[in-house]
């Protein structure tokens, strides 16, 4: 090959990548997610900052995602309403936050006594969940994914035992989503807030016992501290999903391809959230034992058959709402529950039985 035409194609290749950097330049989306956490918080903290980077490999750099961590652009309970409004294009929280929006939005999180990490995804990757999920959070501008889950969650930290229904009664309790409307129920003084919040409030005496996920996030926001018994099981939440919500109009803009890389950014997320925390959870009520002295609670019998009365009540509730919508979540869900419960007789609860007979666990 003539040496004068082969520099000439290659002078002519290296102008034409250069001229073509610039387009690509003017491709990328700088997108900003408002957090409910924060910053590296273990266990949904961690989670968000994950999402944030995902995105932005998966997308090959097309989509710049920065984090704001809670308070840093929006309070951590204002984040849905910063991307509904536009003033962000993405937020990581809980759907139990958003129960002042519709009540129906609380079951996509969690449920007294209701569906286990991976009955969740269950539901609304094969039960028609995530079409009635589009839909409520279609009336609020927002695009919704689930991203991760805490698995059980615990019942909570108290500064004095429980021995019975009567201990409940009058306690200033934190907790968030259905979980509050069951410990009203039972006779508690509800109050929702953050979890540094609840630290504050229990070493004030503001507040008598309180719940946040588990032990791995409870023990980096030292609540041994300040309660020094720690109750199970959560059946208030027996899990927790993670959401991400995307502005809808930002995401209906996307290209296709750029759709599908957020979507599975958020779905390949889920099983290692959820796995990471029952591992850090088991490792860190070790530590909570054997290092601080926390002491390790079951509810009595008959405080967990109240609370299964009350969650009875909290469903027949939202099946009765003046929302049409609410009422068809709801009977969704319970389709999938009693479908998928009766079910696990046999697979999961009778393998796990069948271990605690030999292992005790």
């Amino acid at each position: 090959m003539d040496r004068r035409k082969f520099l000439t194609v290659g002078t002519v290749g290296a102008a034409a990548t250069t001229l073509a950097a610039p387009a690509v330049a003017q491709d990328v989306r700088e997108w900003k997610l408002v957090s409910a956490w924060p910053k590296n918080l273990p266990g949904p903290g961690v989670a968000a900052q994950t999402l944030a980077d995902r995105i932005t490999t998966l997308s090959g750099g097309r989509i710049k995602v920065t984090l704001y961590a809670a308070g840093e652009i929006v309070p951590g309970n204002g984040v849905f309403d910063a991307v509904s409004e536009g003033t962000a294009e993405l937020y990581h929280a809980v759907p139990a936050y958003w129960g002042s929006k519709s009540k129906g939005i609380l079951l996509f999180g969690s449920q007294p006594f209701g569906l286990r990490a991976d009955e969740q995804a269950g539901w609304m990757i094969h039960g028609g969940g995530q079409e009635l999920y589009d839909e409520m959070y279609g009336r609020f501008g927002i695009k919704p994914f689930l991203c991760g889950n805490s698995g059980p969650q615990w019942a909570g930290w108290f500064k004095k035992e429980i021995n019975s229904v009567e201990d409940l009664k009058g306690l200033k309790f934190r907790t968030t989503g259905l979980a509050s409307e069951m410990a009203t129920k039972l006779g508690m003084a509800a109050e929702a807030m953050s979890g540094p919040a609840m630290f504050q409030a229990l070493q004030t005496g503001a507040l008598d016992a309180g719940e946040f996920i588990g032990p791995w996030t409870d023990s980096a926001l030292g609540y041994y501290q300040v309660a020094p018994y720690y109750y199970w099981p959560g059946v208030g939440e027996p899990s927790s999903a993670e959401e991400c919500g995307v502005n809808a109009e930002v995401f209906a803009a996307l290209p296709d391809d750029l759709k599908e890389v957020v979507s599975q950014a958020c779905a390949g997320l889920y099983n290692p959230v959820w796995t990471e925390y029952t591992t850090k959870h088991a490792q860190s009520l070790k530590a909570l034992v054997e290092e601080h002295g926390v002491q390790v609670r079951k509810l009595p019998d008959d405080v967990i058959a109240a609370m299964g009365v009350a969650a009875e009540e909290i469903i027949a509730e939202l099946l009765a709402d003046e929302d049409e919508l609410v009422q068809r979540i709801t009977a969704s869900f319970i389709a999938y529950r009693d479908l998928v419960g009766g079910y696990m007789t046999y697979a999961d609860n009778g393998q796990m039985n069948a271990r605690a007979g030999i292992f005790g666990y």
